[in-house]
């Protein structure tokens, strides 16, 4: 799926601009809920950490927005998980947007989001088109037509002016289906790419003051002695 997000948007990289496509080295397969998040942080740590002085700005490639203020405390490029670029997007084109994601579960921590980023009033309705994660890699599947259906269905019942695709593994799919519906169709990954490209040309790092400083030196007990600070 990591392969496929980054083919997804080869095409839209700015001149110069050189994508480094990373998956975790260990954790859970995919990311469906509150639980697999929490287990998720520690091996996105360690990536970011190895590249963060490499690299000029960094995407969270997971719809829950896994970690990122973690990341922002032990990077100081520009990072954006791709609901935020999705929903700062989809408020420039349109007035009002809903979300179509993979699972019921992940309902409520996308909400949770829409909230936290002031969004709120635009997303007209988060929706599941319940399709695991992983199976949006099926082609032989159903998940392109269940996805499509939850679609029209977000147009005809919530009224949305503009779609957010609620996962990663959706990327593929958004020209064809913004094409097919004649509305805008927002992949996350993409728009956070232009993001921190547009943020790392004009300079801009992050703040390093408060929420997101440093972490304190301090010493990690058991299994998570070796991320402690230091």
């Amino acid at each position: 799926m990591t392969v496929a997000m980054a083919e997804s948007v080869a095409g839209m990289l700015a001149p110069g601009t050189e994508l480094i496509a990373e998956t975790a080295p260990y954790g859970p397969e995919s990311i469906e809920g509150y639980y697999d998040e929490v287990f998720s942080v520690p091996p996105l740590l360690e990536v970011v950490v190895a590249h963060r002085d490499d690299v000029d700005g960094i995407v969270v490639g997971c719809f829950d927005d896994t970690g990122v203020d973690a990341v922002r405390s032990v990077a100081t490029v520009p990072t954006i998980g791709i609901c935020q670029a999705a929903m700062q997007a989809a408020t420039v084109l349109a007035g009002s947007f809903s979300v179509i994601t993979t699972l019921g579960r992940s309902v409520p921590a996308l909400e949770h989001l829409a909230v936290k980023y002031g969004y709120e009033r635009h997303c007209r309705r988060v929706r599941a088109c319940e399709v695991p994660v992983l199976e949006l890699e099926d082609e032989a599947g159903d998940a392109r037509t269940r996805l499509a259906a939850e679609l029209e269905r977000a147009l005809d019942e919530d009224g949305a002016e503009a779609i957010v695709l609620g996962c990663a593994g959706m990327s593929a799919m958004a020209r064809s289906l913004s094409s097919r519906y004649g509305v805008p169709v927002i992949d996350g990954v993409g728009a956070a790419l232009k993001v921190v490209e547009g943020l790392a040309a004009l300079g801009l790092q992050t703040s390093k003051r408060q929420g997101y400083a440093a972490p304190r030196a301090k010493r990690y007990s058991g299994r998570f002695k070796r991320h402690a600070p230091r």
